[in-house]
């Protein structure tokens, strides 16, 4: 053993326990990890940054772009909804149906992709079902993994091993050589992940994400004591307010209730428009108003044609797919102090109907608008979604205090939705049948989500998750180094001499431990890639069967569980489950050692030894 082995191997140690002290950001100890292999001379600086190159890294970073196409065009809240409806409130009936698509779908196309795409819809359903997301986003991730255990093409180290079977003049696995083997893991795991597993996930973690801390529209409205005071009408054909615009009409003049913002139904999902004096009424516009019940009625009796919509146990639920509300605090700055709201032309100027003003942390009573602004007002202000987002520009009359947890649900480009599901169909379609390589696919999806709109470059910029990238590009030079210097190759062959001694199972066992721990910390292709040879060469000295040593090469360096870098699937979940390095540990050690023993009963029974 050469002192370059050594080096790296002292390296590897202290990166895992960086990892798993946790006092250092794992993105900070990957660059640590990149310096150190460049500082030592073990890797050139181009060696050593490649990994920022690597076409894995990108990959992931087209990824979270389409996921966010996916949730910005409400697709991924319409298959949350959709699970939702099947599977209930019960956290049994959720994880076990989101576990079973995302494996089915990781059988067909890249496991990396399925966990992207499903991403949003976890933490969608998290936040309906009020179950924490750390319970939902790992065993997802997971399932992932398992997926690619089912079919020839479901992961790269299947047809690595496969491929070495045609090397070698034998016949090959085919499509479904290993389904048996990937179903009785699958479903073993999940059982496990149902009965035992989840209860040793984070309980810290809240339903939806890291928004919990955030008021929700209810809290808003609460607080603004405008909880009875939310109404939506509809204009019918023939009511004397079509064609009159909302300045000619004077509805708070004559009837005490401001209109906020109208929705007019076209083909598609409209949008809420803002209500400005210059908005003209049309038959089918629904108005969103602020007013009192009596002042309500009053309208509806004096003028005809307007139908009230939804019943109270509804509304919560409409307002918040659809009428945006924010919070905004006057600055000491601000050209508002001073004026009155219909003065300052808060309407015409930010597309915003104010609803209520808090003053020394007091709800305000009567007539606000005519009330002069002071510094230190608060205001709740209401309107479209849209108009609530471009309030985060704006710097100089006030600043933004809160934007509900609801607006992490909204879908403001929900008339994109067709074209988002036609880029995803296109991608999967070209990653299945291999057109062109997974990160040229992944790469025109998220191109194409924002040629189409379903995105903007400033989301999908926001949308990738740097930690991630930082972590998984920082630790692939790790494996070059690895193979580099032979400390790879070295072990593989000592632990294959003397093992194989002891028999085969005990051989078959050594080669699962050896390909599953280094999976967790390069990639599980290049895992097989070097192995797959040593258990060729094994099975040919011992003159045995090849079939069952591939195999297990190939079910082992799926089950990447251990840390967070071990899959890019696991990465992907790492930030948005908000999940630290020894979370994989405790979940992922027992599931390494149940996928172990189950494959170590079934492969000699399905591939004998001879």
């Amino acid at each position: 053993m050469n002192g370059e082995i050594l080096l790296v191997f002292g390296l590897l140690l202290a990166t895992i326990l960086l990892f798993v002290s946790d006092r250092l950001r794992m993105d900070i100890v990957a660059i640590l990890a990149v310096l150190a292999l460049m500082l030592s001379g073990l890797l050139t600086p181009k060696e050593a940054l490649a990994g920022f190159g690597d076409p894995l890294v990108v990959l992931i970073a087209g990824l979270f772009v389409i996921g966010e196409g996916l949730f910005r065009t409400g697709v991924a809240f319409a298959i949350g909804n959709w699970l939702l409806g099947v599977a209930g409130s019960s956290e049994t009936r959720l994880l076990v149906l989101l576990m079973l698509v995302v494996a089915g779908l990781s059988a067909f196309m890249s496991n990396t992709g399925a966990v992207a795409v499903f991403i949003p819809v976890a933490l969608n359903l998290s936040a309906k079902a009020g179950v924490p997301a750390t319970r939902l986003l790992m065993p997802m991730a997971f399932a992932g993994s398992l997926g690619g255990m089912l079919t020839l093409i479901g992961t790269p180290p299947n047809l690595v091993v496969s491929n070495q079977l045609s090397r070698a003049g034998m016949q090959a696995f085919n499509f479904f050589s290993f389904t048996p083997l990937g179903l009785l893991i699958l479903v073993a795991t999940i059982i496990f992940i149902v009965l035992l597993g989840r209860f040793l996930l984070p309980k810290e973690g809240d339903p939806g994400g890291h928004s919990r801390d955030r008021l929700s529209l209810d809290d808003l409205i609460s607080a603004y004591a405008i909880k009875d005071r939310l109404f939506r009408l509809r204009i019918e054909s023939g009511s004397p307010l079509v064609g009159q615009t909302l300045g000619q009409a004077l509805l708070r003049s004559r009837f005490g209730v401001i209109v906020v913002a109208v929705r007019r139904p076209s083909r598609g999902d409209a949008p809420v428009r803002p209500a400005l004096v210059s908005t003209e009424y049309r038959a089918g516009d629904i108005l969103y108003l602020v007013g009192t019940e009596q002042r309500l009625g009053e309208l509806l009796r004096a003028v005809e044609g307007l139908q009230r919509l939804s019943a109270e146990a509804q509304q919560r639920q409409i307002i918040a797919r659809e009428l945006g509300l924010a919070e905004v605090l006057l600055t000491p700055r601000s050209q508002l102090v001073g004026q009155t709201i219909k003065e300052a032309h808060f309407r015409e100027r930010f597309g915003l109907s104010v609803l209520g003003i808090l003053r020394m942390g007091k709800p305000m009573k009567g007539d606000f608008l005519a009330t002069r602004l002071d510094f230190g007002d608060s205001l709740l202000v209401g309107g479209g979604w849209r108009q609530i987002d471009l309030l985060q520009a704006e710097q100089g009359d006030f600043s933004v205090l809160t934007l509900p947890r609801e607006m992490d649900e909204v879908a403001p480009h929900r008339q994109r939705a067709p074209w988002a599901l036609a880029i995803v169909a296109g991608m999967l379609a070209l990653m299945t049948f291999n057109v062109v390589p997974s990160v040229t696919a992944v790469l025109l999806a998220a191109l194409a989500m924002v040629m189409a709109r379903c995105v903007s470059m400033e989301e999908a910029y926001r949308s990738i998750n740097w930690q991630s990238i930082i972590l998984i590009a920082g630790m692939l030079p790790m494996a070059t180094a690895l193979d580099k210097t032979g400390a790879l190759a070295l072990i593989v062959t000592g632990l294959v001499d003397s093992l194989g001694e002891l028999g085969p199972l005990a051989l078959l066992a050594g080669l699962f431990l050896l390909t599953s721990v280094f999976s967790q910390f390069i990639s599980n292709t290049a895992t097989a890639v070097l192995v797959a040879p040593i258990a060729m060469g094994a099975a040919s000295s011992m003159q045995l069967s090849p079939y069952p040593f591939l195999m297990t090469v190939a079910l082992a360096a799926s089950t990447a569980f251990s840390t967070p870098m071990a899959s890019p699937v696991n990465t992907l979940v790492l930030g948005p489950g908000g999940y630290r390095f020894n979370d994989f540990v405790k979940l992922g050690v027992p599931l390494q050692l149940l996928a172990m023993a189950l494959t170590l009963l079934a492969v000699p029974l399905l591939f004998p030894w001879r």
